[in-house]
C-alpha cells in the first residue's frame, strides 16, 4: 500500500516537473520570452537607428523584452524612464530565488552587458550598466514606485531606495551601445 502511494506521489511530482523543464527548453530558442519562460534572441521588429528617442513613452509600457547577448537569452522585465534615460530593475538579488531566477542580472553585471530591448515591436541595441549612484537611483526609485508599487509615496520611494542601497534591488541603465 505504501509503495503504491509513493508511486502515485512520484508521478504527481514528476509530471509537472517534466512539463516545466520541457516548456523552458522549448522556449529557449523562441523569438523572445513567453510570460513564464525566458526566450531566445529578439529577431523580429524594426531595428532602431538614429538619435535616442524620447523615452517618456515608456511611462505607458508595463514590460519590455530584454535580451542579453552573452549568454543569448531574453526575458520580460519592468522599465522606467528617468531624466531622459531608461532603466530596468532586478529584485530579490540577495535571495536564493534571486540567484536562480535573476541570473541575467548577474551575467550582465559580470560581463560586457551587451543586449537588446524590444519595446512595442521596435528593437534597440543597448548596453546594460548597473547604477548605484543615489543621485540617479532616487529618480528611478520614484518612477518604479509610481508605476509598479501603487504610487510614489515617500514611504514607497524610501523603501525602494533602501533596497537599491542594500543591494536587494539592482538597477540597470539601458545605455546606447556606443557609450
Amino acid at each position: 500500500m505504501i509503495r503504491a502511494v509513493l508511486q502515485v506521489l512520484g508521478i504527481l511530482v514528476l509530471i509537472p516537473l517534466v512539463t516545466f523543464v520541457t516548456l523552458r527548453v522549448e522556449n529557449a530558442g523562441a523569438d523572445g520570452p513567453s510570460i513564464l519562460f525566458p526566450g531566445g534572441e529578439l529577431i523580429t521588429g524594426e531595428l532602431h537607428t538614429g538619435p535616442e528617442p524620447d523615452w517618456t513613452f515608456t511611462d505607458n509600457v508595463q514590460t519590455v523584452e530584454l535580451q542579453l547577448d552573452h549568454p543569448l537569452s531574453s526575458r520580460r522585465t519592468f522599465v522606467m524612464e528617468s531624466d531622459g534615460k531608461i532603466y530596468v530593475p532586478s529584485g530579490y538579488m540577495k535571495s536564493l530565488l534571486g540567484r536562480l531566477w535573476k541570473d541575467w542580472a548577474f551575467q550582465a553585471d559580470a560581463g560586457e552587458g551587451l543586449g537588446m530591448v524590444r519595446i512595442d515591436g521596435i528593437r534597440y541595441e543597448r548596453r546594460l550598466i548597473r547604477v548605484t549612484d543615489p543621485g540617479i537611483t532616487s529618480g528611478v526609485a520614484a518612477k518604479l514606485a509610481q508605476k509598479y508599487a501603487g504610487g510614489a509615496t515617500p514611504e514607497a520611494v524610501a523603501a525602494i531606495q533602501t533596497a537599491i542601497a542594500e543591494g536587494e534591488t539592482w538597477i540597470f541603465e539601458l545605455a546606447p551601445r556606443g557609450n
